[in-house]
């Protein structure tokens, strides 16, 4: 009777929490994505079809069409990267850090003690034409200014790492910390290479900690603007920047919030498509 009682007061703060902090929101989205435009920006209540239409026309189409691809392949590249750094990092802090495995584990985390936006204008200091990366090149006899990654593609993908590598690094970590080593030590003494124990045994078993990871870098990433804006200089219109404008430039809040909701439902289709196969190669696995 208590315990039941507890958990419908937890479940209560639950659904309380998710209502008014996830739902609301994101039906108010989609409330005045139906809604028209105002003489002087804001939303004037009064429902049409307009903002949606206006997304079909062929120049914001192709406007739409270029910054969400350009925005999916900096997110996939970006995952990649993490992955590829991500697991050997995980790997490292369960099997060889030891007694250290904490304190490198706390400095996997510490740069969320720091505000995001400051750990981005730190990059653009570190990669400016005076930063302390074009000094150590200069020193080492690359010559002044041998580096001029600042607003350029490169310079947002370095931030876009950054920034999220600790997400999948957490997320793979938690995944290899369950793995058995005595199933590492079977699949040697069967013959299988550093590789073959890699790609055979403990990619599969740390799949739900790879797709956590995967969907939590990635999905951030493909809507992320202030890095691109500050890293990038706003030479590429990502999809994020494209948001960003309707709301606080052209102050067009229904317009921004259909593009939020076409957004909102191809994440969502590509997030079912991600559980429906991931789900079919995992029973093909474990058959």
């Amino acid at each position: 009777m208590i315990q039941g009682l507890r958990y419908r007061r937890f479940s209560g703060v639950a659904w309380f929490w998710a209502l008014s902090l996830v739902i609301a929101p994101l039906l108010y989205v989609v409330i005045i994505s139906f809604m028209s435009r105002g003489a002087y920006g804001g939303v004037v209540w009064t429902m049409t079809l307009d903002n949606y239409l206006r997304i079909a026309e062929p120049d914001n189409l192709a406007i739409l069409g270029a910054s969400l691809t350009r925005s999916v392949g900096l997110a996939f590249v970006t995952t990649l990267m993490c992955v590829a750094v991500g697991f050997p990092l995980a790997l490292f802090l369960v099997f060889r850090s030891g007694r250290f495995r904490q304190a490198l584990f706390f400095l996997l985390i510490i740069p969320f003690w720091t505000n995001f936006l400051i750990r981005t204008y730190a990059w653009m200091v570190l990669l400016s034409d005076n930063g302390w990366i074009n000094h150590l090149l200069e020193k080492i006899g690359f010559g002044p200014q041998a580096l001029n990654w600042l607003f350029t593609p490169q310079a947002v993908l370095i931030g876009m790492f950054y920034n999220y590598l600790p997400y999948m690094a957490m997320s793979l970590y938690v995944s290899v910390e369950k793995l058995d080593p005595k199933l590492l030590d079977a699949a040697a003494d069967l013959g299988a290479g550093p590789l073959k124990r890699f790609f055979k045994v403990i990619v599969p078993l740390c799949g739900p900690g790879l797709a956590a990871g995967s969907i939590m870098v990635f999905i951030p990433a493909m809507g992320e603007f202030v890095i691109p804006d500050i890293l990038g200089g706003g030479t590429s219109l990502f999809i994020g920047n494209l948001l960003a404008q309707q709301f606080l430039v052209v102050r067009h809040w229904p317009y921004g919030a259909a593009l939020s909701v076409v957004l909102m439902v191809l994440v969502g289709v590509c997030i079912a498509l991600f559980e429906k196969y991931g789900n079919g190669s995992k029973e093909d696995l474990l058959a």
